[in-house]
């Protein structure tokens, strides 16, 4: 079958390989369609930070090249002795963890933050960006009626950004600032929504996503090229907000989104890092100020297909360019390094 596989920084290959195949408790798809993410291009820009190089993932037991795309939905067509969650024909989405279930955060259920953590699409075990891929039967999510697939592709980025509102300590009626509103800082908004944030103030450096982030139902952008960030939040907020997202994994931006909160504000930290990133202690000690990292989701894809049904986290609003596998690298992950307007861009499997 044919799948795009990482080999190296900037080393990405459209290849013909051999097609998966189902043994007991696992489930095969025919992929529909598979999202370039963020941490995509973070691999493909400056990788490896989650696939495996130098010895095979713990849990996939692969090592480069692997398939990558962890964004994805598809078609069951072949179960495994076993299975009785999904059947033949069903449309499914798949939740992209690699977990040990032996660590103690996996004891506890919180597979997300696994000693071992890795993704299907990301650290081996096969891929999205393919025309088949198979799965355990625990990471596989039938959906409701009424979605699409392409509406599926985006359940998994809808997962993270729904996760890092339900974990942050924002309440109904509160004002909260996100950094950052590509793919994901956009579905943050979308939760923020759900959550009944009162003011959600975007910053963003592209006009494009900017109109995109007020169309969804942001109170106000910042452009941090054209104002001073910091002070503006401050006084759009009188005070500071409750919530500061942090979505760009930019150093100074960290610092940024700490100084936007008021005092016992919260800073979550949403993206994934190429580099370190330096603060100021005092900034977040003296306001009583907290910051958390968020990775992944856990037991909330039910949840997100359930507010997609209601119209949250809109496939229409946020695709932008849709594409085939062989252009998976000129144009998606070429594109989405060179030309910043973009917000999502789904690659079929065909």
């Amino acid at each position: 079958m044919k799948a795009a596989r990482w080999y190296k920084a900037k080393d990405i290959r459209v290849e013909q390989i051999e097609e998966p195949q189902v043994t007991a408790g696992r489930v095969k798809i025919e992929v529909a369609w598979t999202g370039i993410c963020g941490s995509d291009l973070h691999e493909y820009i400056a990788g490896p930070i989650f696939v495996p190089v130098h010895a095979p993932h713990p849990v996939s037991k692969d090592v480069a090249p692997i398939v990558m795309g962890h964004e994805f939905s598809g078609t069951v067509v072949e179960i495994g002795e076993g299975v009785t969650s999904v059947h033949i024909g069903d449309k499914v989405v798949v939740e992209p963890i690699l977990a040990c279930g032996e660590c103690s955060a996996c004891k506890k259920g919180k597979y997300n933050i696994c000693k071992h953590l890795g993704f299907h699409g990301l650290s081996g075990g096969g891929g999205g960006f393919s025309e088949f891929t198979v799965v355990d039967e625990r990471w596989v999510h039938k959906m409701p009626e009424g979605l699409t697939l392409e509406q599926g592709a985006l359940v998994e980025p809808a997962a993270v950004a729904l996760h890092s509102v339900r974990l942050s300590k924002l309440k109904a009626g509160d004002k909260a600032v996100v950094f950052g509103v590509g793919p994901i800082g956009l579905l943050v908004i979308e939760a923020l929504k759900v959550a009944g944030a009162s003011e959600i103030y975007a910053v963003e450096l592209s006009k494009e996503r900017g109109a995109k982030a007020l169309e969804l139902g942001a109170t106000a952008v910042i452009n941090p090229a054209e104002e001073d960030v910091v002070a503006r939040i401050q006084q759009l907020t009188n005070g500071g907000a409750d919530v500061a997202f942090e979505v760009t994994g930019v150093p100074i931006v960290l610092k940024q989104a700490i100084d936007s909160t008021s005092f016992e504000g919260e800073t979550i930290i949403v993206s994934i890092w190429e580099n370190e990133a330096s603060i100021q202690p005092n900034n977040i000690v003296l306001s009583e100020r907290s910051v958390k990292g968020i990775i992944a989701y856990r037991d909330i894809f039910p949840a997100v297909m359930h507010l997609m049904t209601q119209g949250y986290f809109p496939a229409d609003k946020l695709v932008t360019k849709r594409i085939t596998l062989d252009e998976v690298v000129t144009e998606g992950f070429e594109t989405l390094v060179n030309d910043k307007d973009q917000i999502k861009i789904l690659v079929s499997s065909k």
